[in-house]
């Protein structure tokens, strides 16, 4: 037989740091096979059994498909989501423009109101809805004799959920424009109108596209929303829940909960071809595009953002005055008896501190195992099959919903015969599904820290005998403190507001605040519900205002190489 090197086949040695990096990976390979891989798989076996586990094949799934009342919410769940999401993209694409296209003032303040229902659980807004449009509500009649219960709630509550989400996406592909090519425009003599549709328009469509799946899967797997304003009118995400906590029906739930699975599916595989045909649209010699001062379109887009501002803000203020009201709407004194948790339904004041104790250690938690895995994917040498799995599961996540990922939890960790039942109806269980059902976003943003910087580290520490841990944590964390700070950030604030992922696993003990606001509201405890809300969303904007003092405080410590 020929030798290795004449046949072009270059071995590399292991050594015992690549075994231990190599045990590292794999152990949060494992810890992702256990927290999704196998609950997907149980999700997906339940769906094809009878409730004494007998396999039946589609009998589920045809059952499904000729109940009314089921089929339907398949068609009600996709125009929701479509309407949604062209009326989001639409308002968010008008906004982004504004603030980057115009010289209009107060921009920082304009962008920082947009992010606010960030902040809070998809319930509140949905709440506060209710104040406003309700039966007994203060712009009742500007529905025109409509009711705010059925499809008109659930739109309008979502659009107001996601815009900043999709706000941002668009924001981002704007950002990236090159300046040169405005100028190009000019000299050629067209006019803002020409230019819009053959500069503007071409260099973010991608980004449009990827907002609008974005919008559609966040739309159509949200339960909050269409839970508090949906009535009668039901969709997918409602009929998971109504099936496995209103009929303890599990099976026809899991079959639901993978109807649910498909359009998510879709639109996460579309938009990651789409992010795939995207190109560079900066290069070397590109220049950041500055725009004119037009004091006629500046204020027209003032006061557009000024409108949408607005509404932001009268959400959000709706729901703290309703929450400190004796008695809506009859009696507006104001009184702080809504806040006392103990004698209402849902949870009591302890929902509250188990939230903020559950996004703790998720951010704690989740940063370290998310960062560590993204920087063995990738900086380690070799193992690419290792590394290429690990890859393909961490993307996992992002394509299955929270009711769907939970329902899978209750199959896997429930069952009797799986040693990590110890699990269920425990604080661990609420962080390790959180951290999993927001691992994929976090993990690529480790990833797009990690490489801007250069592998040259690396190298010169492995030719020094630097041993990889000290490189790790002397030379990549405190480079990467920014986008660590951000991940812990986003991992908190969704473990607060987050509601689907969990509602199926908690016990009286672990009771979230995010439930305890969906128990309140229908338990009649409106007002309750609202003032849990603002908990969540005074806790959250804490977080962030923490966050941007630490992010500030370790820049100066650990930044200062970027600086001249």
């Amino acid at each position: 037989m020929a030798p290795a090197a004449a046949l072009g086949i270059v071995r590399h040695k292991v050594s015992s740091e690549d075994w231990i990096m190599r045990g590292i990976l794999g152990a949060i390979a494992l810890y992702l096979l256990v927290a999704i891989v196998l609950p997907l798989y149980a999700l997906l076996s339940k769906g094809f059994q009878d409730k004494d586990g007998n396999f039946t094949g589609l009998d589920n799934f045809t059952e499904f498909f000729t109940t009314p009342a089921l089929s339907q919410s398949v068609a009600n769940s996709l125009t929701i989501s479509s309407i949604s999401t062209v009326i989001v993209v639409s308002l968010a694409f008008v906004y982004a423009y504004a603030l980057t296209r115009s010289c209009m003032a107060f921009k920082s303040l304009f962008k920082g109101i947009a992010l606010i229902p960030i902040l809070m659980p998809s319930l509140l807004p949905a709440i506060s809805l209710i104040f406003m449009f309700g039966k007994q509500g203060f712009l009742t009649f500007m529905l025109f004799g409509n009711e705010i219960y059925g499809p008109i709630g659930i739109v309008m509550g979502e659009v107001i959920y996601i815009f900043p989400h999709v706000l941002m996406i668009i924001l981002i592909s704007m950002s990236m424009s090159d300046g040169r090519l405005y100028e190009a425009s000019q000299s050629l003599g067209a006019g803002p109108v020409r230019t819009f549709f053959t500069v503007t328009l071409p260099s973010i469509r991608y980004g449009l596209v990827s907002a609008g799946f974005v919008a559609f899967t966040l739309i159509i797997t949200d339960f909050g929303v269409p839970k508090v304003v949906g009535g009668q009118y039901n969709v997918l995400a409602t009929d998971v829940y109504k099936q496995v906590i209103g009929r303890q029906d599990f099976e026809m739930g899991a079959v639901v909960s993978m109807v649910l699975l498909v359009p998510a599916v879709i639109a996460f595989a579309a938009d990651r071809i789409i992010q795939r045909k995207q190109v560079a649209i900066l290069t070397a010699r590109a220049v950041p595009y500055a725009p004119t001062p037009s004091p006629r379109f500046d204020a027209i887009m003032t006061a557009y953002c000024a409108l949408v501002g607005i509404v932001i803000v009268g959400i959000l203020s709706v729901a703290m005055f309703a929450s400190l009201v004796k008695f809506w709407p009859y009696n507006l004194s104001l009184t702080l008896a809504n806040y006392d948790f103990s004698l209402r339904d849902g949870g009591g004041g302890d929902s509250y501190f188990n939230s903020v104790k559950m996004a703790s250690w998720t951010a704690v938690i989740g940063t370290c195992v998310i960062f560590t895995g993204a920087y063995l994917v990738e900086k380690s040498k070799g193992f690419l099959a290792g590394r290429a799995a690990m890859q393909f599961l961490v993307m996992m996540p992002m394509a299955v919903p929270g009711l769907s990922l939970g329902l899978a939890y209750i199959f896997f960790f429930n069952h009797p015969g799986n040693p990590l039942n110890f699990l269920y109806h425990t604080l661990p269980i609420l962080v390790i599904c959180t951290i999993t059902h927001f691992y994929t976003v976090s993990h690529l943003t480790a990833i797009t820290a990690l490489k801007q910087i250069d592998n040259e580290f690396e190298s010169v520490s492995a030719s020094l005998k630097v041993p990889f841990y000290k490189t790790f944590w002397r030379v990549t964390v405190p480079i990467c403190v920014p986008a660590i700070l951000d991940i812990s950030m986003y991992l908190f604030v969704n473990a607060m507001t987050t509601v689907s992922a969990v509602v199926f696993l908690y016990s009286p003990d672990t009771a979230l605040a995010s439930v305890a606001v969906l128990n309140m509201d229908d338990a009649g405890e409106q007002a309750s519900a609202a003032a849990m809300g603002i908990m969540i969303v005074l806790t959250a904007g804490g977080a962030r205002l923490l966050h941007a003092v630490l992010t500030r405080g370790l820049a100066r410590r650990t930044q200062a190489w970027r600086k001249r």
